[in-house]
């Protein structure tokens, strides 16, 4: 892996409006857009497929999910129904154990550890932002993007700024 920044894909330069005025890669491959949102696949369900309609919906109407993109995506969805799940469940402990919130449990041996849960919904919050950040999902990454008037992103707006 080379040193230094992560490059941004030229789909997101274009909509931020290529702020550091860097070449467009005019080579870059461009995977094929989906014509309509995909459904996600069979094992994101509950609180994923949730998420998978709300981000997918928008990446597709601002053209940033191609074919090629799905598994990622339903990566961040995994991660994001687990991380709720975790959270959850964190919650309801929380609510039956006013002095430690459910944070620290009681082992079989009768010692105090924390609680496994913490770090389920830990890892997967992580792993959540990690993911978001390949798409831009991020607030930051959200404050440097233009969408333009009525917010109409259509793959031909882009398809000449890539050939220029």
């Amino acid at each position: 892996m080379k040193a230094g920044q992560r490059p941004i894909p030229t789909q997101l330069k274009l909509l931020r409006g290529n702020p550091g005025k860097q070449k467009i890669n005019g080579d870059e491959p461009q995977p094929e857009l989906t014509v309509d949102v995909p459904d996600p696949p069979t094992f994101v369900t509950g609180y994923a497929a949730d998420e998978w309609w709300i981000v997918a919906t928008e990446l597709h109407r601002l053209g940033l999910l191609s074919k090629i993109d799905i598994p990622l995506l339903a990566a961040y969805c995994y991660s994001y129904g687990q991380w709720r799940k975790a959270a959850e469940a964190l919650a309801k402990m929380e609510a039956n154990d006013p002095i430690m919130s459910g944070l620290i449990i009681k082992t079989k041996y009768g010692d105090a550890a924390v609680n496994p849960l913490s770090a389920i919904a830990r890892k997967h919050a992580g792993d959540m932002v990690r993911f978001a950040a390949e798409f831009g999902l991020s607030p930051a990454g959200r404050t440097r993007i233009s969408v333009g008037p009525g917010g109409d992103n259509s793959q031909s707006k882009f398809a000449g700024l890539l050939a220029g």
